[in-house]
């Protein structure tokens, strides 16, 4: 095997973690709708070799979202769009396990994956926002374990689904009338706890087999799920020795699971903001933190304690203790890190959502290009991640832009990086 190599994502979403950053007057505030804005990254992103772009995805939105959740694109009908001005980078769209069939699942990730010749990965969530089961005809999100296990028996479903065809069962013999050959036929006849699915799918398979498989979660059930089934694990890790604790333990799981350790990716979300200097790059992340209110602030962080009102709490008093059983079933692991970073730090509420608002720690990179590639190489060398999914902000587009122009080209002189792909498949630039 040959020398480790980097692998990185491009999160194609606006904005980042800061609500206001929409304000900015180098941003663009309507990226989240802009086919030329996703059009131009991906090709952006695809100059420097990056190995996938990535779409997130929310499916309930109040008047107290994020700016760039009020107004978006659905990820694979965008994605399919970009699979046309794109080549080699693979698509990554989010859909959720929760409140959709396996079946549909299946369906649209085949295509895509047929569309981009072998392009596609599927990032599985389980859905942590509570006011989701509202728009799907239903009264509340299932327990948070057990939309993982809804997860767990969904996944195995769309993996046989996509196993429907054998590789050569399209003969398509003209002069002897045979279009495929029924013995390469394979109907599932899945009955399980959830879900009861006979297929088979009525669509075959790209030439990387089937798409990716990408997983968000760092609870102890999300951690299970990931080790067990995913490709690419996309966490937040806010430390180095956090990150080197939970990259160990995920590869550890994963190993107990029969597979092999350099099987799974680890890759942590990191937004980067870049100045030639150490001061021009600090004078931007204090644009983009003075943009954010404690009004804005509060809101944001009541979604992680099912929307109540923040303001009934006195903001300049230790967190409130009461708060650690409102927080939701769909945040868990967040939730539990906010709670230790109010008491390690002995922080207000006030500044907790302040501090959130714009997070200065492993999650946000702020300095010169120097110090982002030298950061990234720390965290790849003492095995804290295999790589990591770049947001493009705070500002967009600067922050692709900058991210490829001045840190890529810097990873690469050091041998850290491919020059050029080398596939054209997310499974063979993976090495999978």
């Amino acid at each position: 095997m040959g020398r480790r190599k980097l692998v990185f994502g491009a999160a194609l979403s606006g904005g980042g973690e800061n609500t206001a950053v929409w304000r900015h007057p180098r941003d663009l505030p309507d990226a989240a709708i802009n086919l030329d804005y996703y059009k131009n990254a991906a090709r952006k992103a695809e100059s420097g070799k990056l190995d996938f772009v990535f779409v997130g995805d929310s499916l309930y939105i109040n008047a107290q979202s994020h700016p760039h959740l009020l107004n978006r694109l659905e990820p694979l009908t965008l994605l399919t769009a970009l699979a046309g001005v794109t080549s080699r980078i693979g698509l990554v769209a989010t859909l959720s396990t929760t409140y959709t069939e396996p079946y549909n699942a299946a369906r649209l990730f085949a295509s895509l994956d047929l569309i981009s010749d072998g392009r596609a990965g599927w990032n599985m969530v389980t859905s942590a926002l509570e006011g989701s089961a509202l728009n799907f005809s239903k009264s509340t999100l299932p327990d948070h374990d057990e939309r993982y296990l809804m997860a767990e028996e969904f996944v195995q479903v769309v993996k046989g689904l996509w196993n429907s065809w054998e590789d050569d069962a399209f003969v398509v013999d003209k002069e002897k009338g045979i279009y495929f050959d029924p013995s390469k036929l394979h109907v599932l006849n899945h009955q399980g706890n959830y879900y009861s699915v006979q297929g088979p799918l009525n669509i075959t398979s790209s030439k990387q087999g089937h798409p990716v498989l990408v997983q968000a979660g760092s609870s102890e059930a999300g951690k299970a799920f990931s080790s067990r089934t995913a490709d690419i694990v996309f966490t937040h890790q806010h430390g180095l020795e956090e990150a080197k604790r939970y990259y160990r333990e995920v590869k550890d799981k994963a190993a107990a699971f029969g597979r092999s350790r350099d099987e799974l990716f680890i890759l942590p979300g990191i937004g980067i903001i870049i100045g030639d200097t150490p001061a021009e790059a600090e004078r931007k992340y204090e644009e983009i933190a003075g943009l954010v209110n404690i009004k804005d602030a509060l809101t944001d962080l009541a979604k992680y304690f099912n929307g109540i009102d923040l303001y009934r709490y006195p903001l300049d008093e230790p967190f409130p203790t009461e708060l650690v059983d409102a927080g939701s079933n769909g945040y868990r692991s967040a939730v539990d890190r906010m709670v230790g970073l109010a008491k390690e730090e002995s922080l207000t509420l006030r500044q907790l959502a302040l501090r959130l608002a714009t997070p200065r720690n492993g999650s946000l990179l702020v300095g010169t290009p120097d110090h982002i590639a030298d950061t990234i190489q720390e965290w790849f060398e003492q095995e804290a991640a295999d790589g990591f999914i770049i947001s493009p902000g705070p500002i967009i587009p600067e922050g692709i832009n900058d991210f490829v122009d001045k840190v890529i080209p810097l990873l690469q002189e050091r041998g850290l990086y491919r020059t050029e792909y080398e596939t054209d498949t997310l499974r063979g630039h993976l090495g999978l």
